[in-house]
């Protein structure tokens, strides 16, 4: 049974019928369908579309779809062409020919628009409580590891810092997440069931209803945007990338801290495979595989912007091409945040080694520099001597607070004693608390 099928004349190629079908993956808004549904019926009584009678007979087998469906005895399944189809043809044969009253004054594009918009609401709230459980662990296990560590440029030492100022660096960039998602719910949270397909309707109908029915702070106030907007989907996805390319970088210094040339963390096993063949061998697929995934995100995200870059006004059926990606990115970043949560709360600091690299390093040549100036060297001479410290140490096998103050006294007469005090790497830790850096 079609929705569509008064007009033709030929029964639908079963080919284009296959290759027209979105049941497969729309069927995760079967919920949001049922409860927009009951929204527009609730409205329908109040405008006299239906008697309360009939409303009520509706409503009634709209709760028992959905309660066959969360209990097992109505499967998602069969070959229909999209859940909106599934849902009315079940409502039919359950209660009988007032169920066909259910679609007055509302068109499948206005219907599918609320769904999805329902939908990404649910969804990005829940995506908000992941990030804000990751959040509260980031800061947990920072707190906890105020060890000093290197601090890198193009992945070299470059200055001392603390693990937790590191780890921190990552609270910022989920915290602007969290905003980010919260703006973009914000934008989206308006109601377009009432647009129609995509001039609203003759039927005298009150879209406040719906709209408060269904949680929208707003109605949307142009029809044909409001059938025709992925707007919403789009910013939502886009977000999602930013996301997981917050948690890629993340995953990257786990993957090249917890390498054996690092040593600087160790994952726990929980997250960790091994190799079939290199018994030794403990690889972060946990974070690897967050890498990766993250070019799916991405891709998900162009493929709807390319979907979108060429339609005319109002709805295309090029539009069903958003939810397969939308979907897998929910999902995808929704496990993603989950693993990588867990992996933080687990993971074990190698402090030591951090300190060896730290020290090795020659992260406090800034601050030699530093001192040059505070004893009237000029900023661009200073950065020349500890160059030649540095290159001195290097040859000798030294780091710059092993050196002597005869040695250093042979880059400039201006070094006193107190230069081991101004280096010490607490001390410079310190300096940088005071100045609230670490």
């Amino acid at each position: 049974m079609k929705l569509w099928g008064g007009r033709f004349r030929k029964e639908e190629n079963k080919l284009m019928e296959e290759f027209n079908k979105s049941f497969d993956y729309d069927n995760v808004l079967y919920k949001k369908d049922i409860q927009g549904s009951i929204a527009h019926v609730y409205m329908q009584i109040h405008c006299n579309l239906l008697t309360e009678e009939e409303g009520i007979a509706i409503i009634n087998g709209l709760n028992k779809i959905y309660e066959d469906i969360e209990n097992g005895n109505l499967k998602l399944e069969g070959n229909y062409e999209d859940i909106h189809s599934f849902i009315e043809i079940n409502l039919i044969q359950n209660i009988g020919e007032v169920g066909k009253k259910l679609h007055t004054a509302r068109s499948r594009n206005d219907q599918v628009a609320t769904d999805m918009r329902l939908y990404a609401k649910e969804i990005t709230i829940n995506i908000i409580e992941l990030i804000k459980n990751f959040k509260n662990t980031i800061k947990e296990v920072a707190y906890k590891n105020d060890c000093i560590m290197p601090g890198y440029t193009h992945l070299q030492r470059a200055q001392v810092v603390t693990f937790k100022h590191h780890l921190m660096a990552y609270y910022s960039m989920f915290d602007r997440d969290e905003k980010r998602l919260k703006n973009a719910l914000e934008i989206l949270d308006e109601s377009p069931l009432g647009c129609g397909a995509l001039a609203g309707t003759t039927h005298n109908i009150d879209r406040n209803i719906t709209k408060e029915k269904l949680g929208f702070k707003r109605v949307v106030e142009n029809y044909i945007d409001g059938v025709s907007d992925r707007d919403y989907l789009l910013e939502l996805m886009s977000s999602f990338s930013i996301i997981m390319m917050h948690l890629s970088r993340l995953s990257e210094e786990l993957i090249l801290w917890s390498s054996q040339e690092f040593k600087f963390v160790e994952i726990d096993d929980l997250y960790t495979t091994g190799s079939s063949i290199m018994p030794q061998k403990k690889n972060p697929d946990g974070a690897e595989l967050i890498r990766g995934k993250t070019g799916r995100v991405y891709g998900n995200l162009f493929g709807l912007l390319t979907v979108m870059k060429g339609l005319p006004l109002a709805y295309n059926k090029d539009m069903q091409e958003d939810k397969e990606g939308f979907f897998d990115s929910a999902n995808t970043i929704s496990m993603c945040i989950s693993i990588m949560e867990k992996m933080i709360a687990t993971i074990k600091i190698n402090d030591e080694n951090m300190k060896k690299a730290v020290k090795h390093g020659f992260l406090n040549a800034t601050e030699v520099a530093d001192y040059l100036v505070k004893e009237g060297v000029v900023f661009r001479d200073a950065h020349g001597i500890v160059g030649s410290i540095v290159i001195y140490c290097e040859d000798n096998n030294k780091s710059i607070e092993d050196l002597s103050i005869e040695e250093l006294l042979k880059f400039s007469d201006v070094f006193k004693k107190d230069i081991y005090e101004f280096i010490d790497y607490e001390n410079i830790l310190n300096k940088g608390i005071k100045n609230n850096l670490l």
